[in-house]
């Protein structure tokens, strides 16, 4: 496991919603997620664990709702903590976790499989037509 790079500080973690980065794999960019938890900050693949193409922060955040990320497009909750599903179509799978680190006042990405690319989702086409939410907060 190496240092990691930083991603973002701290305090740009939100606690009612998730901060977004890309990261590069050996597969080519996908997103990740980092979210407030009890002990501190969790990272987790930016992928519902009910159709893996659909993305819980769509770019704005992913709604939190009693210590749970929401995928908004058919309610499955995640226990931030542990990434847990505990309530929808996908109740018991897990999110796939990215290892962080926290400290001095950052988190750090110190996932091997993992390399830090931005801050933001990945950059596609605005003519690319995604999913869309049918849930609504």
């Amino acid at each position: 496991m190496s240092d990691g790079e930083r991603i973002t500080g701290t305090e740009n973690v939100p606690a009612d919603s998730t901060f977004l980065f890309t990261v590069e794999t050996d597969d080519g960019e996908d997103e990740a997620v980092l979210t407030r938890a009890e002990d501190g900050v969790e990272g987790y693949v930016n992928r519902c664990m009910h159709f893996t193409h659909i993305r819980i922060d769509k770019g704005s955040g992913a709604p939190v709702r009693n210590g749970e990320l929401v995928c908004a497009n058919h309610g499955a909750m995640f226990e931030q903590d542990t990434g847990v599903c505990t309530f929808g179509p996908c109740e018991g799978a897990q999110l796939d976790r990215i290892d962080i680190d926290v400290r001095d006042g950052g988190v750090y990405l110190v996932d091997d499989d993992y390399a830090f690319v931005r801050t933001g989702g990945i950059e596609s086409d605005p003519a690319d037509l995604g999913s869309t939410s049918n849930v609504e907060f």
